[in-house]
């Protein structure tokens, strides 16, 4: 089995923790504004496989979040936790 991957995925808007709580534990999650375009969510953690990720893109489409993108991030993923808010 490979080594984790670091990803970065992109939200449109600001979902709620309710929304997000199967990866609070596994991701960093930040809001930060977008001017103009509205707000973004960023959530960055150590994606173990294609199942893993199919899991997590297939939770965030159920809960109809919009995933704007999803790329290898630059930096890993070292495990901390960074709760926004809700």
């Amino acid at each position: 089995m490979s080594e984790p991957t670091a990803y970065e995925i992109v939200l449109r808007g600001r979902p709620s923790l309710r929304l997000l709580s199967p990866l609070v534990d596994d991701f960093t999650i930040a809001t930060s504004p977008d001017r103009g375009a509205g707000c973004f969510t960023r959530l960055v953690g150590n994606i173990g496989d294609p199942a893993h990720l199919n899991g997590i893109v297939a939770h965030l489409t159920s809960v109809n979040l919009e995933i704007v993108s999803i790329a290898p991030a630059h930096t890993p993923h070292n495990g901390t936790t960074s709760k926004g808010k809700s």
